[in-house]
C-alpha cells in the first residue's frame, strides 16, 4: 500500500454520493482504508467495490441519536481501532422560507447537519485524545457564515456546526487532535436535485458551481499536512 495516507484509516459519512463519495474516493486513492457510512446501502456497496484498500460499508440513519454508538462500534470492529480521520459529509439542504418550512425540515436539518457530527465525533474523541492524534473534518457551507433568503433552517444548522467546530478546536488545542472546517460555496451534487437550480432565477446554475472533487481535494490536502500544521478552516469558492 502506498500514498500519502498509507497505513491510515478514515470514516466518511454521507459517502453514497456527492461530496462524501468524492472524499471517500480521494482518501482511498491516497492509501487510506475507508469506512463508508450512509443510509443508501446499494450506492455504498457499489462505491466500496470500486475503492482499493478494503473499503467497508456501515449503513445507519444518522438522524437517530443511537446511530453514533452503533457506527463507532462497527468501525472499531472493521478497523480493529478507531479511525485516524473522521469526515462529516452527510447533510440535508432544506430550501424554503421559515413560514413554509415544516417541523420535520427543522428537526432533520439540526439532527443531520449539526447533532450527528457532534455525536459521532464524541464517540471517537476519547481514543483520539488518548493516542494524541486524529483529524476531524466538518463539511460546512457558504451558509455557515453568510445568510440568504429561504435559508433560515439550513443556515441555522450550518452556523451551529461552525460554532461547535470552533469550540472543539479550542478544547482540543495541544492534544494532537486536529479539527478542520471545509466550507464550500454551492457545489453540484444531488442535494440540489429537488430545487432545480437551473430554472430558478435566485439560485446559481449547476455549471457555475464547484464540483464534489474540488471539495474532496481540499479535505485530502488538509488531512495530509504535517502533524505540526493545523488547518483551521478552508473556504472554497468558484473562480
Amino acid at each position: 500500500m502506498s500514498g500519502a495516507l498509507a497505513g491510515r484509516s478514515a470514516l466518511v459519512t454521507g459517502a453514497s454520493r456527492g461530496i462524501g463519495a468524492a472524499t471517500a474516493r480521494a482518501l482511498a486513492m491516497a492509501g487510506a482504508r475507508v469506512v463508508l457510512v450512509s443510509r443508501s446501502t446499494k450506492e455504498l456497496a457499489a462505491l466500496a467495490e470500486s475503492l482499493p484498500h478494503g473499503a467497508a460499508v456501515l449503513s445507519d440513519d444518522l438522524t437517530q441519536p443511537a446511530a453514533a454508538a452503533i457506527i463507532a462500534a462497527g468501525a472499531r470492529e472493521i478497523l480493529g481501532a478507531d479511525p485516524d480521520i473522521l469526515v462529516h459529509a452527510a447533510g440535508t439542504f432544506p430550501l424554503a422560507s421559515l413560514e413554509d418550512s415544516t417541523d420535520a425540515d427543522l428537526e432533520t436539518a439540526l439532527d443531520l447537519n449539526t447533532a450527528a457530527p457532534l455525536r459521532l465525533t464524541k464517540a471517537f474523541l476519547g481514543t483520539m485524545r488518548a493516542r494524541g492524534s486524529g483529524h476531524v473534518v466538518m463539511i460546512g457551507s457558504i451558509a455557515d457564515r453568510y445568510v440568504f433568503p429561504s435559508n433560515a433552517v439550513y443556515a441555522a444548522s450550518k452556523h451551529a456546526l461552525r460554532a461547535a467546530t470552533e469550540a472543539l478546536r479550542a478544547e482540543l488545542r495541544g492534544t494532537g487532535v486536529r479539527i478542520t472546517l471545509v466550507s464550500p460555496a454551492a457545489t453540484d451534487t444531488p442535494i440540489w436535485d429537488p430545487h432545480d437550480p437551473d430554472s430558478a432565477a435566485n439560485l446559481p446554475n449547476r455549471d457555475q458551481m464547484l464540483r464534489p472533487e474540488d471539495v474532496a481535494d481540499a479535505v485530502l490536502w488538509s488531512v495530509t499536512r504535517p502533524a505540526h500544521v493545523d488547518v483551521d478552516e478552508l473556504r472554497l469558492s468558484r473562480s
